[in-house]
Formats: C-alpha cells, structure tokens, sequence
C-alpha cells in the first residue's frame, strides 16, 4: 500500500484511535479547551455510529441524559443534551415528558449531533494498522500513527495517542455468525430480511438478551420465541442511588487507591448495577405476557430458565439449537430459524495495535497493562510520548472504565493530562474552572481539577 503523510511534519498533540462516544467526548474537549490542542481521531467505519443494531425503537438509555458527553465536567457546554434538544426543538417536550431517559435512537441522534460539529477533527473510512514510537537521540517523544484510508495510508505523528477502540462483539464458544446465528449487535441489520419466520431462540440474561425477546415476540405474532438463560429468572438492574455512586467520579479514586482484594470486591459486590440485569419495567412486560399467554391457552413466549445451551448445529436452511436444564439435566432440541446470541462483549485489547509499543509498555502480574489515574499507561524510561485508554482499565479503575457514566469526566482528566505533560502542570485549565463545577475529591486522590474550560 502507499504511504502518505498527512499534515507534512506536524505533530498532533492528540492522535485518536476509534470514534465511539468516549472519543466524541475528549474531541469535544479538545475543541472547548482555551489551550490550544491540536488533535486527529481516526475511525474505521465510514460515518459516526453507536450500536446501531439494537437502536429499537422504544429501547430507553439506563443512565440520566445529564451524563451525556459533557454536562459532568461542564454543564454550561454548548455540546449538552440540553442544547441538542433545544436545536432539535423538543426540550419543553422532553421536560413534560418527566423522563431522566431518553430514547436510544433519540440519544444517538444527539451523539451524531455532536459528531457533526467536530467533524473536522476525524477521519472516517480510516483504520489503524500500526503505532511505532520514532526516536530521535536514543528518546522518542512522538508517536508515528498509520491508518489505511480508502486508497491510501495515512501516517500522523503524536504526541499521545488515545485508544478508545470500544468493544467486541462475543458468541458463545464454538458458534460462529452466519444469516441464521446473529449477535444482538446485529439484529436490525438482520430482521428484515425476514417475514414469517416459526421459531427464534433468543440466549442471554441481560438487558440485551430481554429486549430482543421483547422485540422479536413482537415482532413476529406468529412466532414462538424461546428465551434461553442459566439463571432462573431475570435479574434485576440494581440502580438504587447509594449503589449508582459506584459511577460517581469520586468513586474512580476510590478505587484506584484501594487494595486489590478491595477492588475485586467492590466489582464484585456491584456487577448488579451494569452486568447480566434487566430494567425492573422490562422484566414486569415480558412476565405479563407470559401469563397472558398461559389465559389465552396459547403460549407462544417460551422461557427456558436454569438452562444452558450446549451446541449449535447450523444446517444452512434451519439452526438446532441444543439446550439441557441444570435442574434435571434434560436435554431439549429446539429447531429454530434463527438463533440470536445476546452473549455480551468484551473489551478490544489495543495491544495488537501496539506493535513495537508492546515492548515499552508495563504490565502486572496478570499479564494486564498498567495505567495511571490519568489513564496514561506506564512506559519504559525512554518513551516520552503518552499512550492512553478508554476502555480496558476495569481493573485499576473500575466499572465505569468504558461506561457512558464517566465519558464526560474522563475526556477531561485525559486532556489535562495531555496538557500538563507538554506544557507542564499549570493553572492554564484550572484557573478558569468555577467553583461550581469543581468536584470534591477524596482525601487521598491525586489533585486535579475539571471545568468548563475544558
């Protein structure tokens, strides 16, 4: 392929990898920021999309609309979704609305909304296939950043770079995507190439897993849809207010600072908050249907609690989905046209990316790379340049590592430390931070300051 530079010689302050909401957000950072950043974020799909697959149509957002992309570190933002509803002419209507949750199609409208104003800080249609440090004196203070675009490759230089790669979609060991076996993630891509399909196997336990049986029993009136989960009923999404503080900012140096039978603990303790649980509302509909099905005399929405699916058998013109209860052991063959795997994510690991970084970079006795409060990873001596992360820090930073909960807040803690490593710790930021937006820290946290200068 050939190679191009884009920008000659310059050397961003900031080169992103991956344009989900997490880097939408430190963008907008950049852009509100009174010091200069210069900054370039490469994406590799052709325009901004968030989970466009489960955008459904009634699908809430499980957290307040407040934790948008900005109102955290600066609620007077110009970027809020605030300002998004006002520009779209429906704030009084979602004032009325008595909601803190919008729709997920309305909040993905309010990210490409976003998206759109810091457009010129992207390039969409551009994949990262190389980051190698360039030394210059023995000392590399800059990265060199390769992305192949649709004719030819790019190469940026950086002083930091920030992964925000985001997650991967994963199957259940042994089941590989085809027409017949979808991952949630590609559920409305996929369903409409249906019309009367007889039996759909949904496997999953999470919010996920429910609203795709919610929307396929819909859906298809004359389907029977089974719902496949180890557990014997859903769980519910605990989101009482003293265990949503785990999402709370204070919390990320909380955790940080703690032991580490502490912090698996705390993750422990708190997987009910984000892991495997269903909205309270969701889990009463489908229960309604069930039993108004079981009136009617045809039962249509099957549940097979307790129970895991043990193997796949995908025969091109039907899927046989097997599946045996953990109460009795009986084994049950369902023979489905399709079979949708609600089985989760896991956190893309840059480290393939990193390349010849890999060899500069600190790991743990776990094999799990180190990074600092300010989510820069450690690096050998002879690196000056800053590697950064959203995302793959659960670990030393908790739940909210890749959550929505904390985006706005962690762009600004990445900046600011982006910012003092090449001007040097200052009041630069700080100084133009009101008090009203200044959060308390914790008496062992490490000083920094977030605001709307940001």
């Amino acid at each position: 392929m050939t190679e191009q530079s884009f920008g000659g010689d310059v050397v961003h302050d900031i080169v992103g990898v991956g344009f989900g909401p997490s880097n939408l957000a430190l963008a907008i950072a950049a852009a509100e920021s009174p010091a200069p950043v210069s900054a370039v974020f490469l994406e590799r799909q052709a325009a901004f999309g968030w989970h466009r697959g489960m955008l459904l149509d009634d699908a809430t957002m499980q957290v307040s609309f407040m934790k948008d992309l900005v109102t955290l570190r600066n609620p007077a933002s110009r970027f809020s979704f605030l300002c998004y509803l006002h520009s779209r002419g429906r704030l009084i209507d979602f004032i009325n609305h008595k909601s803190l949750y919008p729709l997920r199609v309305e909040f993905h409208d309010y990210l490409e909304w976003a998206a759109a104003q810091v457009s010129g800080m992207v390039r969409y249609d551009h994949e990262v296939v190389d980051v190698h440090p360039v030394y210059e004196r023995g000392r590399a203070d800059h990265l060199m950043v390769v992305a192949q675009g649709p004719r030819t490759a790019t190469a940026l230089r950086a002083r930091n770079v920030v992964f925000a790669t985001g997650l991967t979609p994963q199957l259940p060991d042994g089941v590989a995507a085809s027409p017949r076996v979808w991952h949630t993630q590609d559920l409305l891509h996929q369903v409409g190439q249906w019309t009367d399909p007889q039996r759909l196997v949904v496997v999953g336990a999470g919010q996920s897993a429910a609203e795709a049986t919610a929307f396929l029993h819909e859906r298809f009136p004359s389907a029977e849809i089974c719902a496949v989960f180890s557990r014997y009923g859903y769980s519910p999404a605990d989101d009482s207010p003293f265990a949503n503080r785990i999402f709370d900012p204070a919390a990320v140096d909380d955790f940080f600072t703690s032991p580490p039978q502490t912090k698996q603990m705390l993750l422990d303790y708190h997987r009910s908050t984000n892991y495997s649980v269903v909205d309270l509302d969701l889990i009463n509909d489908l229960y309604g249907r069930v039993y108004q099905e079981k009136v009617l005399g045809r039962q249509r929405l099957r549940i097979l609690n307790a129970s895991r699916m043990t193997a796949v058998h995908d025969r091109g013109d039907r899927v046989q989905v097997e599946v045996s209860s953990l109460l009795t052991g009986e084994q049950t063959a369902l023979d489905a046209d399709i079979l949708v795997c609600a089985t989760g994510y896991r956190q893309a690991d840059p480290s393939g990316l990193l390349g010849e970084l890999a060899g500069h970079v600190r790991r743990d006795g776990d094999g799990r790379l180190v990074a600092g409060r300010d989510y820069r990873l450690a690096t050998a001596s002879d690196l000056g340049c800053g590697v950064y992360l959203q995302g793959g820090t659960e670990h030393s930073h908790g739940i909210t590592s890749s959550l929505l909960s904390a985006t706005a807040v962690r762009a600004g803690e990445i900046l600011q430390s982006v910012l003092d490593h090449r001007d040097g710790p200052s009041a630069t930021l700080t100084a133009q931070v009101p008090a009203l937006i200044t959060r308390p820290r914790t008496a062992h946290a490490q000083p920094a300051v977030l605001g709307g200068a940001l």
